[in-house]
């Protein structure tokens, strides 16, 4: 009696989530009839606990990612770093006794990467060295930025904007964001007007040696650029962590940090130097030793602003899923992602929907979309929803995308409660 109970209960259930089911899939297809023709269409919704495909369409297809790609460069950093990474800028010396008050040497300021290095954290360098009661600086300032290469351009797409601009330097060595601010005078008016730098370890150099002058210190040298040497004496250093950069990162779609954290990535991978070269081996190598598909995926920089950016729905969702079984690094992944209605690039978007948190992607004529959703039930999906498009805008897309998401929201929703009603009739 009781094996014909649980029997007629699993076949109710099995033809409730089917005929449910199908329903979602109907309204899905019904949305999907807005998208014109000529639309590039690329969508995956996958449980990865019981490992059901909801929904499918063209997940082999090569897209264009936009700033999607920055959670290849997220995850990638945690699994390969660990959360608790310190991304640093050091000062440093050659002199091994600053007792006596004379660094008799040369002062270093070495990058290690780290984007949010500012002139607050210059002055509390320039504090220590009043503090240890230095008073006389023999040698040089010297401005180290060789953890990176010095390829430093690069162009940065801003989101909802329809143009690129150029990036300030992407260099190892950060003050400030790598912008200036000058005076700009015209006629009997003036403004302040920002400028990228163009020489950070140089102009970084000036800039502390400056500063040291305002402090009273001596300082016989100039400043410059060049390399620590492998002996030093470390003095003081600034820091941020790993896991409080990528919410940065992936919350607010930071492109300059993105491509510092793409170097550090490159650097870390090669034991060498950061570089495009070796960052893109560390994604490839990430991939491959996680069985992520790389069919027709492409990683070339750490942000999503370059359209040679290549990936597929079913790489963004393997990659997704990978990050969602590790204990170790899911937790810091998943708080970095925007929450639909509360924060990030999705505050404006899905207010109903705080139970899905994702990282959008915009360039001309590309939306992107991926994330995961809490439903009714507690189960976690994962969703990746990616347009090409020539016809409409961007907006156009974007409410496509929350369509299908508080559809499946309200998929489940109801699922849930026809589920627990027929629990109730039949207990």
């Amino acid at each position: 009696m009781i094996k014909s109970f649980l029997l007629l209960f699993l076949i109710c259930i099995n033809v409730l989530t089917a005929g449910s089911k199908q329903d979602f899939e109907n309204r899905i297809k019904n949305i999907l009839l807005k998208v014109p023709s000529t639309t590039k269409t690329a969508i995956l919704i996958y449980n990865p606990l019981n490992q059901d495909t909801l929904v499918k369409q063209n997940i082999w297809s090569q897209m264009i990612p936009a700033s999607v790609t920055k959670l290849y460069t997220t995850a990638v950093s945690l699994q390969l770093l660990g959360k608790d990474f310190k991304i640093k800028t050091k000062l440093l010396t050659n002199d091994f006794n600053i007792k006596d008050g004379i660094i008799d040497g040369n002062i270093y300021i070495k990058g290690f990467g780290n984007p949010v290095f500012s002139t607050s954290d210059l002055e509390s360098f320039a504090d220590k060295l009043v503090n240890l009661g230095i008073k006389n600086i023999t040698g040089d300032i010297i401005g180290d930025d060789s953890y990176f290469d010095n390829n430093y351009s690069r162009e940065d797409w801003i989101e909802d904007e329809r143009s690129n601009v150029p990036m300030p330097p992407i260099s190892a060595l950060v003050l400030d964001r790598n912008k200036k601010t000058t005076i700009q005078r015209i006629k009997k008016k003036q403004r302040y007007v920002q400028k990228n730098l163009i020489n950070p370890p140089l102009e970084i150099a000036q800039m502390f040696r400056e500063i040291l002058a305002r402090k009273n210190i001596i300082i016989d040298g100039t400043a410059k650029s060049g390399i620590t040497p492998d002996k030093f004496y470390d003095i003081d250093e600034s820091f941020i962590k790993l896991d409080e950069l990528i919410s940065y990162i992936n919350k607010f779609s930071d492109n300059f940090y993105a491509e510092c954290l793409f170097k550090i990535l490159g650097a870390e991978f090669s034991k060498s130097q950061g570089t495009y070269f070796f960052s893109q081996q560390a994604i490839k190598d990430f991939l491959k030793k996680n069985d992520i598909p790389s069919f027709a995926t492409e990683i070339v920089d750490g942000s999503g602003i370059s359209r040679f950016d290549k990936i597929t729905a079913s790489s963004v969702n393997s990659l997704l899923e990978r990050m969602y079984f590790d204990l170790i690094n899911f937790d810091s992944f998943y708080n970095s992602l925007s929450i639909a209605g509360v924060d990030g690039t999705l505050r404006n978007r899905m207010s109903s929907l705080i139970n899905f948190r994702g990282k959008t992607g915009t360039l001309n004529g590309v939306i992107s979309l991926a994330g995961y959703l809490k439903t009714e039930d507690e189960d976690d999906l994962i969703i990746t929803i990616l347009f090409e498009y020539e016809k409409g805008n961007y907006n156009f897309y974007r409410n496509i995308q929350d369509e299908i998401i508080t559809s499946l929201n309200e998929y489940y929703k109801s699922y849930s409660a026809q589920k627990a009603k027929y629990d109730f009739n039949n207990y």
